[in-house]
């Protein structure tokens, strides 16, 4: 039987449909006040109009301008087919006219009678300031806007992140088995994101965490040529990538019997876990899942060795809106997809992460990723 590719992975799922998502923004700039806008994050790019290419800007219309409601998608002789092509698949049917030119700001003379021009915060600076000049009007900052839409996602996205959490877990299935004294991490990383790929991944999510031993207290560690070793926590961050659309997910192995403090810090981690998931619904805020987690964890006297925030948004973009920490006033509505991911690290010695990725529904939540929270890893065999 011949192995899935991306391209026929995604054909299975429901079409990804763009129609309808200009216009909202379209609603939000009117209300602001906003005569136009610059799009130029690729990922709003293309949850906007379906364009995927690697240079693609949007300039989009508001009420009150000579063409209100029309849209733009600049881009680059590469992509002359491509765009029209996408945006026609995706579903565009808003007002857009494809350009191809170098630069985008070539376009300012249909900016003439704009007074509050929005950028996008992922603007780059020499970008900003051609822009200024080559507009007349106030340059005013459009953060997050675009990303607060895409936070809700449709029953498509939903189907793609469902497809890439379930590869993720049948991945980590297949390659478990390598967790044995002597594999490298290196050799697990590239393993395992080789069977993401044979699943009909395009890639994983991002890149790979695969850590052992002391290296496991580095949150975000990077493989290396160490070897696994019996006692050793193995700390493994994986997720893939379908049709744009990724998961995110983390376990904690243990290679043999635990000592004490391996089995306290594992026990720990799996009840704030646990306390983050089951307030998770809507109307939360993304600050009471991080309290939830983190009361956990003091309870144990382990507060001060959770270092990062409790979870993120996923979707186009590994981390994206809503975000779930300390200081996050999101208020989850249904269609949010988010991590909850607390951890424990003590240098020198090693680390423990759980993390799953889930949905918010009218009820509840939805957990998307269903890898077993089985850290004993036995090896009397």
């Amino acid at each position: 039987m011949s192995k899935p590719n991306a391209n026929e992975l995604a054909a299975k799922l429901p079409p990804l449909q763009v129609d309808g998502r200009l216009q909202q923004l379209h609603e939000y700039l009117s209300a602001e006040d906003f005569d136009a806008a610059v799009i130029t994050a690729s990922a709003n790019v293309r949850w906007l109009t379906g364009f995927t290419g690697s240079n693609g800007t949007v300039v989009l219309f508001a009420s009150g301008h000579d063409d209100s409601g029309q849209a733009l998608l600049i881009t680059d002789a590469r992509y002359a087919e491509q765009a029209p092509a996408e945006l026609t698949v995706a579903g565009c049917k808003d007002d857009v006219e494809v350009l191809i030119t170098r630069r985008a700001t070539t376009v300012a003379s249909r900016l003439e009678s704009a007074a509050r021009l929005g950028l996008e915060d992922s603007i780059t600076w020499r970008e900003q300031l051609d822009w200024s000049s080559a507009v007349n009007a106030e340059i005013l900052p459009l953060s997050n806007t675009v990303e607060q839409l895409r936070a809700v996602k449709n029953p498509a996205e939903l189907a793609r992140m469902q497809a890439a959490a379930a590869i993720a877990d049948e991945a980590l299935t297949a390659t478990e088995p390598m967790l044995r004294p002597g594999v490298t991490e290196i050799q697990f990383q590239q393993a395992l994101d080789a069977a993401m790929r044979d699943l009909g991944a395009s890639g994983p999510a991002y890149d790979t965490i695969v850590a052992s031993g002391p290296n496991s207290a580095l949150p975000h560690a990077r493989p290396t040529d160490r070897k696994f070793q019996t006692g050793d926590l193995v700390l493994i961050d994986v997720g893939a990538t379908v049709d744009g659309y990724r998961s995110d997910m983390t376990r904690t192995f243990v290679l043999g019997d635990p000592d004490d403090r391996t089995q306290a810090m594992l026990e720990a981690v799996q009840r704030s876990q646990s306390a983050g998931v089951q307030v998770v619904r809507p109307s939360v805020t993304g600050a009471d899942i991080d309290s939830a987690c983190r009361m956990s964890l003091a309870s144990e006297g382990m507060e001060d060795a959770f270092v990062h925030s409790t979870g993120h948004g996923v979707g186009l973009d590994i981390h994206e809106l809503p975000t779930i920490s300390a200081l996050s006033d999101a208020v989850l509505t249904p269609g949010n997809i988010l991590t909850v991911e607390p951890g424990v690290y003590f240098s020198g010695f090693g680390g423990v992460r759980i993390e799953d990725l889930l949905v918010v529904t009218d009820g509840g939540c939805k957990q998307l990723t269903r890898y077993p929270k089985k850290p004993l890893v036995p090896l009397a065999y």
